[in-house]
């Protein structure tokens, strides 16, 4: 059990969480693990098998600390928050524009600009540290350029449906030599592509954890500006679905996700054997590997990049609530455009 940029999580099989005082305290098998104050926190994420007294749900309803449930895989099981806070016209410009298809388009194109614009910068990157050593660097060069032009293209198109097709598009060159970046040499982390619900191999499992987590990040984000995570832009409204926080994700996936991945890969900090396959060609981190995965994404959180739009330096891990913040604004009519965040 771990506090790092105001989210806890606990990841320890068989758990109990409970309050004393205004502390958030952890037993394992009767005997306290860990001790942390409550006033601090946002959210609290229990990973696998772990009970929370009735006492600390009840006091984290009250203070605004939203708990949330995964599976030992990573999967959104559930999420428990208290009343629902935000400026009431605010939510209801969202749903406004939400149903308005040329001013959704408008978001959609920005949001996926930042998208494509970092997945460039993902292979941009690679080019840079692996160039000379690539399989296919034919290939490699062909997707920077594809991934070079589709950006323009998305200020043609009027429609979300035209927009999720160059989604597409960049995702097929994209994913179609992000192989070529694993330098790790295991047979078991060959990437054939993106598959998920089970993922099925190694490499997956490990995005699909990351991108669940900076789920839940883009969610609190959303919930905190006042944003209604569950009506989205780019993602259909679906029951049980967060389609504004899958929207926000887009963004950050290349940096939090696909680039951590790698470098957890790349560099060992991960082998085969951190990984359990099961009958059905599903495969999952174990327990003890996805501890090492939080505290890689906590530490990658903490480092700072310049805001391109902002103009400062900013914690990595405030990202999605600075774009959250953003959002609002052009909602509200603030900014003519919501900047998206782009990587460099």
């Amino acid at each position: 059990m771990r506090k790092q940029l105001n989210t806890l999580y606990a990841t320890t099989d068989g758990a109990w969480l409970r309050k004393d005082g205004a502390n958030v305290v952890m037993e394992v098998e009767r005997q306290e693990r860990a001790r942390l104050p409550i006033h601090m926190l946002e959210s609290l994420v229990c990973i696998g098998r772990i009970a929370v007294s009735p006492q600390l749900l009840g006091f984290c309803m009250e203070q605004g600390i939203s708990i949330c449930y995964l599976t030992p895989q990573g999967r959104f099981l559930a999420r428990v928050e208290g009343p629902v806070s935000g400026n009431v016209l605010l939510r209801r410009e969202q749903y406004r524009r939400s149903d308005d298809p040329e001013r959704c388009a408008a978001i959609v194109r920005n949001l996926l600009a930042g998208k494509i614009h970092n997945q460039r910068a993902v292979l941009a990157r690679g080019w840079r540290d692996h160039g000379d050593r690539l399989d296919d660097a034919p290939a490699f060069q062909h997707a920077l350029k594809r991934l070079e032009r589709i950006p323009h293209r998305l200020l043609t198109e009027p429609s979300v449906d035209r927009l999720r097709g160059l989604e597409g598009e960049a995702a097929q060159a994209y994913f179609g030599v992000f192989d070529q970046l694993i330098r790790n040499g295991a047979p078991g982390f060959r990437f054939a592509g993106r598959n998920r619900r089970p993922p099925r191999d190694p490499f997956n499992a490990l995005l699909s954890f990351l991108y669940t987590l900076l789920t839940h990040d883009c969610r609190s984000a959303l919930e905190t500006v006042g944003l209604d995570p569950a009506v989205g832009f780019l993602h259909r409204d679906r029951p049980g679905r967060p389609s504004l926080a899958l929207d926000l994700a887009e963004e950050f996936r290349p940096l939090l996700g696909d680039r951590l991945a790698l470098s957890l890969i790349n560099r060992k900090q991960l082998s085969e054997r951190d990984f359990r396959p099961f009958d059905n060609g599903a495969v999952q981190l174990k327990e003890d590997s996805r501890k090492a995965v939080l505290i890689a994404y906590q530490e990658r959180k903490r480092e700072q990049l310049r805001h391109p739009f902002l103009g400062e330096k900013v914690d990595i891990g405030l990202l999605p609530l600075v774009q959250s913040q953003l959002l609002a604004r052009h909602l509200r009519g603030d900014l003519d455009g919501y900047p998206p965040f782009l990587w460099k």
